[in-house]
Order: C-alpha cells, then structure tokens, then sequence
C-alpha cells in the first residue's frame, strides 16, 4: 500500500477507532432504556453543525439519495447499535460487527460490480475468529432481541456503505455536506419517532451532557467524515475492513482503564484481527458487470464519458487495467487516464 492510501486508511480507522468507546459511553454516561432518544441527540447537533459549516443543501436526486442513505446510515443504525449496546455485553457485539466486511463484500457483487478476491472473504472470516478471540468471553449472555438488532443493523450499514461508494458525491458538494445531509435525514426520522415511541425526554445530568457532546462531536460529526472519505477514496471493500479497529479499541482501552492485561488467546485475536484488517486494504477486482452506467459510457465511447454524470462513481484506470478488454475499450481507458472525469 502506497503512502498516500496508507494516510488515508490511517485517518478514516480514527472513526470506528472512536465508535470502539461508544458501547462505555453509552452505559456510564447516557440514560438506560432510551435508544430511539440516543440516536436523536447523537445525530442532529452533529448534522446541523456540519450543515452550519458547509451551508449547501441538496439538490434534484439528491434529496432522494440523501433521504435513503440517511435512513441506512443514521435514522434505523443508530437505534439498533443503542438497542444491542443494552442487551448485549460488548464482546458479543463486537463480534457480531465484524461480520461487516463480508457482508459488504456480498453486496458489492451485485451494486458495485466488483468481484471480493479470495484473499478478502478468507481475511473477512479471519477478522470474525480474531475479534471472537478478543473480546467473547465464556458463558457470555446471549440476547435474541440485541443479536437481531445488531445483525440488521450492521447489514443496513453495510448497504449504506456500498451505496455511498455506487453514488459517490454531487459536484460541488464535500464529505461535510454529505454528512451533514445523512445525519438531518436520519434525524427526522429519529426525533419524531423518538417522542412517539420514548415519551419526552428526561432531565440530562451533566454526565449526560458530556456524554452526549462526546458521541456527536467525535464519534459522529468528525467520525462520519472521516469513515466517507474513507470509503470514497479506499472503497468500500477496504474501507469496511478498518470496523475491525473499533473491538480492538474497546477491549484495549476497558483493559487500561481497568489495569488488567491480554490473556494469550486475546494477544492471537488481536493479532488475526489487525492482520486481517490489513490483508482487507487490498483493492478489488472490478468484475465482469460494470459499475455504473457510467462505465458503459466509457467502454462505447471515448467522447461520451464527458458527458458522464459527475456524481456517479465509476471504475478507475487501475481497474479497467486488470480486465482484458478489447481495442475500443482500451482505447477508452487511455483517454480516461489522461483527462479525470470522474471521482473514485
């Protein structure tokens, strides 16, 4: 991995580096049994912040788009990470998230046309048994209700993610605003939702408060950035395999707070699990399928593909480059390299 991806994967692993501390934060400083209420004032300061910042609504099909990612990403995942942090101890759920990039892989198939290479979906299996190693413990509670609300949820952020990396961004817009768009949709679902099903709020303590100011600052406004950088410039394969981080920081950072230290079977888990995560950087192979319409454009006709919509993410040089392609294609892929039309 070059110097420049290495940075960049290094930056978006700060992300679930601090969504890794929200299962501590969200049983020693926010209120119990309120997860529809959590995901509201953990989304919408974040979101009118970054929308304060960057100042730039959506437009046209956007508005739908950032409707459907937003509902994905934030307005049903923050729920049901709430609901498996409260009955689940956070070793189970920990493992149940790592489950993350094969699901990813999966979808990419049919949504991306990209092909998971052997040495993915066998590191995505590694990283599963190593964070299992890590952090399940024996005679660990098993909820049937948190397991469900985890595996739906770490599948529709699975989807949100390979979406993102399918629709990249309108021109003109940055990963602020996209976040920003993301957040305020989940938002109207959740608030609403969350006065329904919750009642009013209660009186916030100032634990709360800083709890709460810690999880929208960090782990949301400046985490989601961060991860959607990640993913549009690593793709969502590779960026999906940097979740590994997030069990990794939980057990380190409960095991210094609590002085305690790795047994052997947890120093193998961490092992496996950082392995895989690195083995997951690797970049996939595009596969028969292109795509995007985009794509189509690009291997009928060079003139075509500045026409190409500009929010739309297409394969890149290096990717046409690992498929046999007939003359006119490659005749496409030269004109591609030289004139950069399309954001990957």
């Amino acid at each position: 991995m070059d110097r420049k991806r290495a940075a960049i994967a290094a930056t978006a692993a700060l992300a679930p580096a601090a969504w890794g501390t929200t299962y501590l934060v969200t049983t020693q400083l926010l209120p119990e049994g309120r997860p529809l209420l959590l995901a509201a004032l953990r989304a919408l300061p974040a979101g009118l912040l970054l929308l304060l910042i960057g100042r730039r609504l959506p437009r046209g099909r956007w508005w739908g788009r950032a409707a459907v990612l937003g509902t994905l990403n934030i307005g049903l995942f923050f729920p049901l990470m709430f609901v498996g942090a409260y009955r689940l101890p956070g070793g189970v759920a920990a493992t149940l998230g790592a489950i993350q990039p094969l699901l990813v892989a999966g979808l990419s198939i049919g949504v991306l046309g990209v092909r998971p290479g052997r040495r993915s979906l066998l590191a995505g299996l590694v990283g599963v048994g190593g964070v299992a190693l890590l952090v399940l413990k024996s005679g660990a509670r098993l909820d049937g209700v948190g397991i469900a609300a985890m595996v739906a949820g770490i599948a529709l952020m699975a989807t949100g993610t390979v979406l993102i990396r399918r629709w990249g961004r309108p021109e003109g817009a940055t990963l602020l605003d996209l976040t920003a768009w993301q957040l305020l949709a989940g938002s109207i679902l959740l608030v609403p939702l969350a006065a329904l099903v919750e009642g009013a709020p209660p009186a916030l303590s100032g634990t709360n408060l800083a709890g709460f100011a810690y999880l929208g600052l960090f782990g949301t406004a400046l985490g989601y950035v961060l991860w959607f950088r990640g993913i549009e410039r690593l793709g969502a394969g590779p960026a999906s395999f940097l979740g590994l981080i997030n069990p990794v920081v939980a057990t380190v950072g409960g095991l210094v707070v609590l002085g305690q230290t790795l047994t052997g079977w947890q120093r193998l888990g961490l092992l496996l699990a950082l392995g895989a995560l690195l083995v997951g950087q690797a970049p996939s192979r595009p596969a028969a399928a292109p795509v995007a319409e985009a794509d189509r454009a690009v291997a009928a006709s060079p003139d075509r593909v500045v026409a190409a919509s500009p929010d739309r993410v297409v394969a890149t040089s290096t990717d046409l480059a690992a498929v046999p392609q007939p003359a006119p294609a490659r005749a496409a892929e030269a004109a591609l390299a030289t004139q950069p039309v399309a954001r990957t």
